[in-house]
This record gives structure tokens, sequence and C-alpha cells, in this order.
């Protein structure tokens, strides 16, 4: 074979460049954030490291050329798999949600892959969702078929941990500070996290989740909220894989679909890397956290996969604008607007109130539902339904603590939220909690934007 070529394609998987960015993307932060740019791998993305790594230890398992490889993606496994599978000789079938781009649907039918397009706006649990489309077609072409299931296939942080790890470990070494990545599955969290963490536990892990996704709020308060549907491909979820480790994590930030797309744009335009939103997310996470914490540390950013697979949304800039995303479109408002001209108090209960203590404040203050807070800490929401319940349940009395009886019926806002996504927000939940810094600063009910929008209108 000729010298310094490669064998076939999977064999150029990994190796991937670190670079600084400049001071006009991270906005004069007082560190030093880098990236990993892992779109450079050959399939565009870091998923063909946890890609191979399943196929191998499915091999091992009894999986034979000819068979079919089967998963529910949002893409970028998708065409880690179908890459190795054309060398390998495998058929594959991939399920994805209807809000992915048509780039990374045909990239995957060029391979030669069948491709199902499911609704997104459904429970996880729901057999229209794309998981569980993908379990009921994996059956169907049992027995020679592998359902790689990378939410719940521990060769999937498996593969981080062996190959992502190892190389930032090699690259960085003792500088590292941080690692930043968005939050999907979990298996750069868990596999290259986890690996830095053992060799180094001074490394800190911070994960950037898109608001709508289930983490940020289950992280901060240990509350499972309203998920709700958000623009952002590859990251997020609205279910909890088992392959993510939220154990590891020192930090999470949360970020907005509008901070996402413009961040990518700036990547690309101002930084020559030619990256997608997910890495956009990371970046914008990033640049918050470093701003938050103040410090000076050497913080590195894995940035996922390639710009080619958004042309049509985040690069156009006719869909941006449609959207909202682009500074030229006024839209509604943000949820700062409604806090504005809200004259209530914010009204709060303590878990250890009593039940009694609750129903005379919802009276005396005519509202239906009071948030529990334990110093800065949201413990959940309390509503006339759930005092309801505990009274005609037998088991409950007046004295009874609130704190037991809070719920996660909700869902939780940034007030820079657009009045546009409050709206599909509270079509899900019953009222949205305006959280800023983590701190709880306002709530908004149905009510309240109806109200705000009339007027809006008068």
């Amino acid at each position: 074979m000729m010298k310094g070529a490669l064998a076939d394609i999977t064999k150029a998987v990994g190796h991937t460049p670190i670079v600084k960015l400049s001071d006009r993307v991270t906005e004069g932060v007082a560190s030093d954030i880098y990236v990993k740019c892992e779109y450079l791998n050959p399939g565009g993305s870091h998923k063909d490291r946890m890609a191979s790594n399943m196929i191998d230890e499915a091999e091992k398992t009894g999986l034979k050329p000819g068979g079919y490889i089967v998963e529910a993606t949002s893409g970028n496994t998708g065409a880690s798999l179908a890459m190795i599978s054309a060398v390998r000789g495998y058929k594959c079938v991939f399920v994805m949600p209807d809000k992915m781009s048509q780039e990374k649907i045909a990239a995957l039918r060029a391979f030669g892959a069948r491709v199902v397009v499911c609704p997104t706006a459904v429970e996880a649990d729901d057999p229209r969702s794309y998981y569980q489309t993908a379990k009921r077609i994996a059956n169907e072409l049992a027995p020679n078929c592998f359902y790689a299931n990378q939410y719940h296939n521990m060769a999937n942080p498996a593969g981080q941990y062996k190959s992502l790890g190892p190389e930032i470990w090699e690259q960085c070494g003792t500088e590292l500070d941080v690692l930043v990545s968005g939050m999907g599955t979990g298996g750069t969290i868990t596999g290259a996290g986890g690996f830095l963490k053992e060799v180094n536990p001074a490394i800190k892990l911070v994960g950037v989740d898109p608001i709508g996704s289930l983490y940020y709020d289950f992280v901060k308060s240990g509350r499972i909220t309203k998920p709700f549907s958000y623009k952002v491909e590859g990251i997020g979820e609205d279910f909890f894989p088992s392959t993510m480790n939220l154990k590891l994590l020192d930090e999470i930030v949360r970020v907005d679909d509008k901070e996402c797309f413009l961040k990518t744009r700036d990547l690309v335009r101002l930084e020559g890397l030619n990256v997608g939103g997910s890495s956009g997310a990371a970046v914008a996470g990033a640049i918050k956290y470093a701003r938050n914490s103040g410090k000076k540390e050497s913080i590195l950013v894995v940035v996922c996969d390639s710009a080619q697979k958004y042309l049509s949304k985040i690069f156009n800039d006719d869909w941006m604008r449609e959207n909202g995303f682009l500074g030229e479109e006024q839209g509604l408002g943000i949820v700062r607007d409604i806090l504005g001209k809200t004259p209530q108090k914010l009204v709060t209960a303590a878990p250890n109130a009593k039940v009694r203590e609750v129903i005379e404040m919802l009276k005396s203050m005519g509202i239906s539902q009071v948030p529990v807070v334990e110093g800065a800490k949201l413990v959940g929401v309390v509503a006339e339904v759930d005092l309801l319940r505990h009274l005609v349940s037998g088991n409950g009395t007046l004295d009874s603590p609130v704190g037991p009886l809070a719920e996660g019926d909700y869902a939780t806002v940034s007030p820079d939220t657009k009045i546009e996504l409050l709206q599909s927000v509270l079509n899900d939940a019953k009222l949205a909690l305006v959280l800023d810094k983590g701190e709880l600063v306002g709530v908004v009910t149905k009510i309240d934007l109806i109200e705000f929008l009339a007027k809006r209108a008068a």
C-alpha cells in the first residue's frame, strides 16, 4: 500500500485540531476559549468515534455483513453509522424527527440508507415518536439487525472514553481547566468527560442545554419539568438517556435558539470555523460560563458538526427572519416586557409552610398556584388542584407541610425568552417560572400573557 495511505476512511477518525477563539467571538471574557474541531472527522461529527465503537461491540455479539443497522438519530449518528456501514457491508435504516434539516436527510440517503421521518412534537413514549418507531423497525428486521440505541447503549460513551478523552488529554494535559459540551445523549460528557475527571479531578465539566430540554431544570432543582420544542438540532432531550451521567457535571448553562444560531454564524464568518447549530450553542454556553465565573481559565469547547448540514436553515437569512432570529424582526417582545408590566409582587412558599397557610395565601392574593422555594433553590409549584387532592385523599391535614405536594408541571424560561416561544411553552405547561442566573424572578401564566398581548394590540 502507498506510503501514508489508510486502509479505509474509518481509519481517519480522530486526531482533530484544537483552535483558539479570538476576542471577536469570545467578547472579551477573562478566560481563553478553545474549540476541539470534531466537525473535521470524516463522517462530519464527533459521533464517528462512538459509532465505530458501537459497531465493533455489535459485531462481537453476532452482527454479520449484510445485516441491518437501525437508529433514531438527529442526523450525525446516522451519518457516522452509514459511513462505517458502507465500508463494512451493512444496510441502514434511520428514523429522524421532522425538525431536522433536509441536508441531513439527503446526506443519509446518499449513503443508500432508508430514512423514516416522524413528528417532533410528541412524547418520547408515543408510538409515533422517532424513538419508538426505530424500536419497531428494528424488531421487524431481526434477527440480523443491530438497533444502535445510542441513548441507552453504553458503547456510546465508551467510544468517547476510549478515543476523545485520551486525545484531549494528550493535546491539553494539565493546561486544561474546563471542558464544555452540548448535552444530548451524554456520550461526550459521560465518556470523554469521565476519562478527563479520572486523570485530573480538577478539570471542570460544563454542560450546555437549550431552553425546552429537561436537563437544566433537573440539574438545578431535581425536578422533571415540562419539555417543549425548540429549533436547535442535536442537543437537549425530552427524556433522560441512561448514557448520560449528570453527576459528573460541575455546572450547567442554558441557551436559547437565537443565541445558538447567531453564535454559529459568528463562528463561521469571524473565525472561519465551518460548524453547525449545536457548536454555536456550546460556544455561547462557554462564554456565559466564563462571564459568570470571571476567572482566567483555559476552556475547551467540543464543536460537533458541520455548517453544510444547515445551509437551508441557520445560514438562510429568509429562514432566520421568518423564525425571528435576525435583528430586523421586532417580534412580540420578550418575557422581561411582561414582568415589567406585571404589578404583582413575587409570592413564594417555603417547603415547611403548612397547607392552611398556602390556602390562605392563594385566597388573599387571588392566585391559583405558588412556587415552593427553599433558600435559593426552586423545589416546585403547588396549585389549587394539588391542595384539593391532598385534602380529599384522607391522608393529609391542614397542618401538613406543603413541600411534598410540590409538582413539576411547569416550564422555566429566562427574562430574554421571546414571547413567541413563551406562547408555545404555555400550550403544554400550567405556567412558566422565570429564572435569571438560577434565581426565581417571576411567574408568568396564560392570563398574564393574554393581558400583555391585549394591551399591546390596543
